[in-house]
């Protein structure tokens, strides 16, 4: 499969850095550059990438505003920010809609981790940043999972809410990777979810659930 990958970074040595850590562990990616935010949208309205890793302090930044917008211009591109803000500020983020966050001091296998997270699921939040959405998020969803999940999708909704990863439910459950991933997506179709984002929300409305 062709990954087609843009980054939005107006420093040289991050958009260098970031290519060797990506192409000495994908083969078959494509990377593009975008060094302010007009140039980033002038080459996503003519052609379409997989996954964008965007600097949210690059010239011509609308901040928060940015996720919504690239969203518009390509519904199904899945953003990755890449910043020094600490994870209050990436909360901020994921609630518009950012499908990712990792610290720009971050070392070579965080980068390839939240990459493939994001490849192969769609989405990479930290534990300590699901943490932070549960005890901000408040929006009320009117679904109770204790009703909707099996025995077995509702330890994979409470590990979930928790910040486990696929591999970490893997290990605690003694499932294959591949098992985890077919009951996640059973977990999200069952209560009609998209994200983490409206996965936590869930978390908060039914307290009936604790958290780490």
């Amino acid at each position: 499969m062709d990954r087609k990958i843009i980054i939005a970074d107006d420093h040289f040595v991050v958009r260098l850095g970031t290519t060797l850590i990506l192409e000495s562990h994908y083969k078959d990616v494509k990377i593009s550059y975008a060094e302010s935010y007009t140039d980033l949208t002038d080459k996503l309205l003519v052609e379409t990438f997989n996954l964008l890793i965007l600097d949210i302090n690059m010239p011509e930044s609308k901040y928060l505003s940015m996720i919504g917008e690239l969203k518009k211009i390509q519904p199904d591109l899945k953003i990755l920010v890449f910043s020094v803000y600490d994870n209050d500020i990436a909360v901020q983020y994921i609630i518009e809609g950012a499908d990712g966050y990792i610290n720009k001091l971050c070392d070579e296998n965080n980068i390839l981790e939240a990459v493939e997270n994001i490849f192969e699921t769609g989405t990479y939040y930290s534990p300590d940043i699901v943490k932070k959405l549960v005890s901000s998020v408040k929006k009320e969803i009117p679904i109770n999972p204790l009703e909707v999940l099996s025995e077995r999708e509702k330890e994979i909704f409470d590990l979930l809410i928790k910040g486990y990863g696929n591999i970490e439910i893997s290990n605690e459950l003694n499932l294959h990777l591949s098992t985890v991933s077919t009951y996640k997506a059973r977990v999200y179709k069952k209560l009609n979810i998209k994200n983490t984002v409206d996965l936590v929300r869930l978390g908060d409305k039914n307290q009936t659930h604790k958290y780490k």
